[in-house]
């Protein structure tokens, strides 16, 4: 049978129909092209700054400050990894759950409380009838959260943070600081050498595909890396701890206000040592009163008193007013300006010689040799010494110390008097440790320091020479008469030469001196090659006969024991004026 086409007749298409498409079309490309527009012209940089977010990931290294270690890279502070764990009820579900199946808060918090070494009863307290955004707990360890992970339970979610962490306690307290539960520092190296010790990193991004893949990008080599330097201190962890026992020891056993002892090389001025009592725990800082968070060593100033008097004698000798073979009359009493000034027993000593006014610490003989130097040349020779000024330290902000203006200096005598025996100024424990390591070194300023890098960062200046060598020498040997023969004897060691002078002095209280006192004593060794001086200052120590040398000369003589084992300082011993090593 023939298969006929079928014949489709053409009919013109309405011209109402035409042109309502022709119109439609027109609007619909007018709008796509609006809409491109819209997004790649005026909304292109938000939309821009969405994909980024999305996908990229920033990443910021867990350690946001550097560790602190002493000279030997023990640990003193550190950034201790811990984690806060958060619970989403609703979504509680275990391993090899069907996905519809939801476990109960009792069943989720009997498998957490063991690792937490929490009980059930308090962590379901914890939920308060809350689904999701809970905060169970912080401070969890990583070997907890280790555990945690290990569960596999979906809805427990563990962030990750940083705390500061001080492994030696209250040993380095003082000196150190601490930073507070804001990681922000808030006392001593801490806060002052804060932008040393804080990490900057940048603000790095990882781009990231659909899958979560991480994609090549346009970062350098090493942007990811995070920081290891560490602060590194010159102090020994060993001769801080042997430092704050025998200090600790004897601030209680006078039941004294503070104490403060240091351990420094003359000729450099590395610190070894240095402690304060009573001290406080960095990790527990919120429970001490704020006072014992200063740097009091550096911050706070006294009347050296005695310990002052080997710095005048230096003086004397360099101007030329006094041999070093003199001798000087000590009355017990002496009569400047209508004052009446005696010596600490109100007893004479008739006529001595310069390592003799030392060694029985004579304020009397100190007035008279000083009274040989015009009292303007002596105020300019205490300026030069730099008395009234800051030191330029790492460790805290010091302050200067005071001087008597000049006129009142050089017009009233009995400025100059006190003056010569330690008192009528003040200076920091630091500046007096500064100057008898001058005495010590050769007669060069040294600046005590704490950090490794403290002579690239600050100390560019020559070294000032406030002595000669030779009067250095005739000082020091003076000295060691002390500690042979005077106040000094209890820190005597056999084999060791150590020179040494003690100090007593009254605090004064509006303008008037009261019975509480300052006891001092201040060291170098060994004599025949001096390497480090030792500086102990107790305050108001409240018991009877309090004086440096029953006060201050114990601890001094532990820490040098210490420092003799530590720093391996071997033995030498007098023989006919000879000095030998001892077998």
């Amino acid at each position: 049978m023939k298969k006929y086409k079928k014949i489709v007749r053409l009919v013109p298409l309405d011209q109402r129909r035409f042109k309502f498409l022709y119109i439609f079309s027109l609007l619909l490309i007018f709008s796509l092209f609006g809409r491109l527009v819209n997004l790649q012209v005026f909304n292109a940089s938000d939309l821009q700054r969405k994909a980024r977010l999305t996908q990229s990931s920033k990443t910021n290294a867990l350690k946001k400050r550097r560790a602190i270690v002493d000279r030997n890279n023990r640990l003193i502070a550190y950034d201790k990894p811990l984690y806060k764990l958060w619970a989403h009820p609703k979504y509680f579900n275990f391993p090899g759950d069907s996905i519809n199946r939801f476990r109960s808060i009792e069943e989720v918090t009997e498998k957490l409380s063991p690792i937490l070494d929490i009980n059930g009863e308090i962590l379901l307290s914890k939920f308060n009838n809350k689904m999701s955004g809970i905060m169970l707990l912080d401070k969890i360890s990583e070997e907890q959260a280790e555990k945690i992970k290990n569960l596999q339970i979906s809805g427990l979610d563990l962030f990750k943070y940083s705390q500061r962490y001080y492994p030696q306690g209250e040993i380095y307290s003082n000196l150190v600081g601490f930073v507070n539960d804001e990681n922000i520092a808030s006392a001593g190296l801490e806060l002052h050498l804060d932008n040393q010790i804080k990490v900057f990193n940048k603000s790095n991004f990882i781009k990231i595909g659909g899958d979560g893949t991480p994609l090549p990008d346009n970062s350098a080599p090493g942007d990811f890396i995070s920081d290891y330097k560490k602060l590194g201190l010159t102090i020994d962890s060993k001769l801080q701890k042997a430092s704050f026992n025998a200090l600790s020891k004897q601030v209680s056993k006078w039941k004294a206000k503070k104490g403060f002892a240091i351990v420094m090389d003359v000729n450099n001025g590395r610190i070894l040592s240095l402690v304060t009592v009573p001290s406080y725990d960095p990790n527990k800082f919120w429970q001490y009163d704020s006072e014992l968070f200063r740097g009091w060593y550096s911050q706070d100033l006294f009347e050296p008193g005695s310990t002052f008097k080997p710095i005048n004698l230096a003086l004397a000798l360099e101007e030329k007013v006094i041999q070093k073979d003199g001798l000087v009359e000590d009355s017990g009493k002496i009569n400047v300006g209508g004052w009446t000034l005696s010596n600490w027993d109100k007893k004479g000593n008739g006529y001595i010689d310069y390592p003799k006014v030392l060694q029985v610490s004579s304020n009397v003989g100190m007035v008279k040799i000083m009274q040989n130097l015009d009292p303007t040349i002596y105020w300019e020779l205490l300026k030069n010494l730099g008395i009234d000024k800051n030191l330029e330290t790492d460790l805290f902000e010091s302050t200067a110390g005071q001087l008597k203006r000049k006129d009142l200096f050089v017009n009233q005598s009995i400025e100059a008097a006190v003056t010569s025996f330690g008192k009528g100024f003040s200076i920091s424990p630091l500046k007096l440790l500064q100057l008898h390591a001058a005495l010590a070194n050769g007669g060069f300023e040294v600046t005590p320091h704490v950090t490794s890098t403290f002579k690239e960062r600050f100390n560019k200046n020559p070294k000032k020479q406030f002595f000669s060598q030779e009067v250095s020498k005739t000082v020091l040997e003076w000295m060691e008469s002390v500690v042979d023969k005077g106040s000094g004897s209890g820190v005597k060691i056999e084999g060791y030469r150590i020179a040494g002078k003690t100090g007593t002095s009254q605090k004064a209280l509006n303008g008037s001196y009261t019975s509480k006192k300052v006891c001092s004593f201040i060291a170098s060794l060994p004599v025949n090659d001096p390497k480090y001086a030792v500086l102990v200052v107790v305050d108001e120590p409240s018991k009877s006969y309090a004086y440096g040398s029953t006060v201050a000369v114990p601890v001094a003589k532990e820490i040098i024991e210490s420092l003799i084992v530590i720093e391996k300082i071997p033995p030498k011993i007098k023989d006919h004026g000879m000095i030998v090593k001892k077998p």
